[in-house]
């Protein structure tokens, strides 16, 4: 789905701002792609720990965080890795206090090469990646307890 101005421009300002706003967390996220991941994974919360998978009740902000990460990561002039879609959502639901869940794993693909996948999880409802993270293993997973 693309987005003209003019239609940018009518809609209302909850959806504008949570347009702007995964814009720049995706920059954000893209830019801390490009560093070594050991000077990331602090960012990212406890490792090796996950979030409770009890349903939250912010559940329309997160569907709603989802569905901007998702459509915004199509429209970027860099590349929007589901690492990095996986780092600007849990940012985003950091910032309004929501708990979260970032899952890395690896898989094989045909040719047996090794691959990796990144997703994220806030209670049971996954936020980033769910169409890819069953072929893949977890390895690590990194939670943004609040």
């Amino acid at each position: 789905m693309f987005i003209t101005m003019k239609k940018f421009l009518e809609l209302p300002s909850f959806r504008k701002s949570l347009y702007i706003e995964t814009l720049l967390n995706l920059a954000r996220a893209r830019v801390l792609r490009n560093r070594t991941f050991v000077k990331v994974a602090p960012h990212l919360g406890e490792q090796s720990k996950e979030t409770p998978l009890t349903i939250s009740s912010d559940q329309f902000i997160i569907k709603e965080i989802s569905r901007t990460i998702d459509i915004m990561s199509k429209y970027t002039f860099w590349q929007s890795t589901c690492l990095v879609q996986a780092i600007a959502a849990m940012k985003m639901l950091e910032k309004r206090k929501i708990e979260s869940t970032l899952y890395l794993g690896t898989a094989r693909d045909k040719d047996g090469k090794m691959i990796a996948h990144a997703w994220l999880r806030s209670g049971r409802f996954y936020v980033t990646g769910r169409a890819n993270m069953t072929k893949f293993t977890p390895v690590r997973s990194f939670a943004k307890f609040i």
